[in-house]
């Protein structure tokens, strides 16, 4: 594998990490992947395990969050025909599990991080921390909604998944895209490389290529236009920006208009299923 880009972790310890190529994958490999991963959460900064909305930034995130959870919602029941059974991996604070449920789902959810799941509990959402416990049941329905970059083991871990998922079930994962044109603009400033959180980069031929050997398919894809702003409002702030509100408002629109024509947003939502 040769070396793609140097960059750092802006959130929490400021070490320095490498990106690597793996050409067969078409996919990017953070290096070193620490053996100690928890820590590197360690942080109120890191805004998916709270529910603070103290700063501008935090206000902003559960604000897309809330529009989000409607339309995540909509993308699982478009794919299937009656709500059943849905597990959520990574379920963070718990709050898509609780619109799930709302919505006729019978839900379980995984979140290996204590304190999210304390906070999913104070609602109500009892979380399991691992998917050893869920073993030898099936799903209608399987999401992970920016969690495939944070998983040890991606391999292991994928086989899990579609050990996991019914025969006739839908898979639905959201993960950042690192041939979009923002994260060509911000290189290693890019947020969402958010190293070392994020083990592994994705493109649109590396989660094909992941989940063909498992018989699995890539039926659509659809691009979270929110996620280019996002990112580059945290990618202007990495660059010590003032006015990153406003840089990143343009950087952002520019990134989704330009990917009006790539197809490559800043981040994507894969449907994938099991082929017939």
């Amino acid at each position: 594998m040769n070396l793609f880009l140097r960059t750092k972790d802006y959130t929490v310890s400021g070490e320095q990490f490498e990106l690597h190529r793996d050409e067969s994958l078409d996919m990017l490999i953070t290096q070193p992947q620490p053996e100690e991963l928890s820590k590197y959460y360690d942080s109120e900064d890191y805004i998916s395990h709270t529910d603070a909305k103290t700063s501008f930034t935090e206000r902003l995130y559960h604000w897309i969050k809330a529009v989000n959870l409607k339309n995540k919602i909509q993308i699982v029941e478009n794919q299937i025909d009656k709500p059943e059974s849905l597990l959520d991996v990574g379920a963070g604070t718990g709050d898509f599990l609780i619109t799930a449920q709302s919505a006729g789902f019978e839900v379980t959810g995984v979140e290996p991080n204590e304190k999210p799941r304390g906070l999913a509990k104070e609602k109500g959402m009892e979380l399991w921390p691992t998917l050893d416990k869920l073993a030898g049941e099936k799903f209608q329905a399987i999401t992970l909604w920016h969690v495939l970059e944070h998983l040890p083991n991606l391999q292991e871990q994928v086989s899990n998944l579609v050990e996991l998922l019914e025969d006739d079930g839908v898979l639905v994962i959201a993960v950042p895209n690192f041939k979009s044109w923002d994260a060509q603009h911000y290189k290693s400033f890019w947020a969402a490389y958010d190293v070392p959180r994020h083990l592994w980069h994705f493109s649109k031929t590396a989660i094909s290529k992941l989940f063909a050997p498992h018989g699995l398919q890539v039926v659509k894809t659809k691009p979270m236009w929110f996620d280019a702003f996002y990112v580059s409002l945290l990618s202007e702030k990495y660059k010590g920006n003032r006015f990153y509100l406003i840089t990143a408002f343009f950087i952002g629109l520019w990134s989704n208009l330009k990917a009006v024509f790539t197809k490559e947003p800043s981040s994507l939502i894969y449907i994938l299923k099991k082929g017939k």
